[in-house]
């Protein structure tokens, strides 16, 4: 089960004084988007160097596992959870079971971003808790010289539009795209003010101060993860295990596929891996079933949940599996412990990840009693009431505030270049 931390995140209810929503720092910024002016305003006329990330950032080291006695955390591709750029499982390590890929020491405040499949933007800054364990060497660690640049600098340029469209530009590999640490410390950020670190820090921290406001709604989004896992966490021998197999009878062959140009308009869900992706006339289920993604990208990427349950009529196409329960605490409990889990291990293929039916029914489930069952689906629903609300719920609200932060990190983040410079720092 992941390996969690517990954080104390809390709303930001600072309004601007028109009441429009933005935090009371951007509400003196113009509406209309000069978020340039405030920028302007803010380096007084200094002067902004561009670098490439390799000039600001320090070296980091690689393990020696010959001369080691103790145990690590091993933060590998899938530890890092792509919405709340988080570490949200871990697995322990030692020199005689450690992967390859488990060559990377962390420390405090370094940023690690995957550069395999680079534009998933998967990234996040390491904290306490994770400072002095393992990385796998598909991240490059980008660890701040903090005599000249903010480690929340390189955090925020890299979640950037402009960094994302560098990294379409220089990744490599169709069916398996990355790019090369080389070439993610080849992108240039601006330095405000470089001939006084004083300032400069002081400009950066600002900028920082501001877009931060727009990213802590996702550290409530981290703490409902915390306390799922935690509820759906049992030590070994506290109870049974069973398989899915054992668990959900399954009804995939009942499954029936239909192009799109011969789908007839209706009102019936059709669906597929990822949810709902049509409405036609007519339906094959009736009654309650949980589905579970057969392939896709997004067995891996997890950007949506994998397990979903429906109520009355629906169609499905071949993407997803179809399972039913004997009772609703049952078909929930399996459905959140299914999208708490790290899936990889029973998924095959690499460019068309595939989750098949035997590998699905091997799947292993802590099996509670009944009544365990029905009190920890009662308290994740609660949760669920809180934060997966369509209308009213955290996942709209982190949405918006999203969108204002990205608005204001691009317009925050609007150093003038030197005339005739691009994305990749060439002329």
């Amino acid at each position: 089960m992941s390996d969690l931390k517990q954080g104390k995140p809390q709303r930001d209810t600072t309004v601007g004084e028109a009441g429009d929503g933005r935090p009371r720092d951007l509400s003196k910024m113009p509406s209309n988007g000069h978020g340039c002016d405030f920028l302007e305003k803010l380096l007084d006329g200094a002067e902004v160097k561009w670098v490439a990330l390799g000039n600001v950032t320090l070296p980091s080291s690689n393990i020696k596992w010959g001369i080691t006695n103790r145990a690590y955390r091993y933060i590998d591709l899938t530890s890092v959870d792509i919405q709340t750029r988080s570490i949200i499982g871990t697995s322990e390590v030692v020199e005689s079971n450690a992967p390859s890929r488990a060559q990377k020491l962390i420390e405090k405040d370094d940023v690690i971003f995957a550069t395999t499949r680079p534009t998933q933007m998967r990234f996040c800054l390491i904290d306490d808790e994770y400072a002095g364990e393992v990385a796998s060497t598909g991240y490059c660690v980008l660890r701040a010289d903090q005599g000249t640049v903010l480690p929340k600098w390189i955090l925020h340029w890299v979640s950037s539009s402009a960094f994302k469209t560098y990294l379409e530009e220089q990744q490599s590999g169709s069916a398996y795209p990355a790019i090369s640490d080389t070439k993610v410390r080849a992108f240039p950020i601006p330095i405000p003010c470089p001939e006084n670190p004083e300032k400069s820090l002081a400009i950066q921290a600002e900028i920082v101060r501001i877009l931060d406001t727009f990213t802590e709604l996702t550290a409530r989004k981290k703490q409902y993860n915390y306390y799922r896992d935690q509820l759906l966490t049992f030590e070994e021998g506290d109870v049974e295990w069973k398989t899915l197999g054992e668990l959900a009878e399954n009804r995939d062959s009942k499954r029936k596929p239909i192009t799109s140009g011969s789908r007839e308009p209706g009102e019936i869900p059709y669906y597929g891996a990822s949810g709902i992706v049509d409405y036609v006339k007519g339906f094959i289920f009736d009654g309650d079933y949980l589905l579970v993604s057969e392939d896709g990208a997004n067995l891996i990427a997890r950007s949506t949940p994998i397990a979903f349950s429906t109520h009355g009529k629906v169609w499905v196409n071949n993407h997803a599996h179809v399972l039913e329960f004997k009772t609703y605490a049952e078909r929930k409990y399996v459905e959140y412990y299914l999208n708490s889990i790290d899936l990889t291990p029973y998924i095959s293929g690499a460019a068309q990840p595939k989750l098949n039916k035997k590998n699905l029914n091997s799947i292993g489930i802590p099996n509670p009693p009944f009544e365990e069952k029905k009190r920890i689906v009662a308290i994740l629903e609660k949760f669920d009431t809180l934060t997966h609300s369509i209308s009213e719920g955290l996942p709209r609200e982190i949405e918006l505030r999203q969108k204002q932060y990205e608005h204001y990190r691009d317009l925050l983040l609007n150093f003038p270049k030197p005339e005739g410079r691009t994305t990749n720092g060439h002329k």
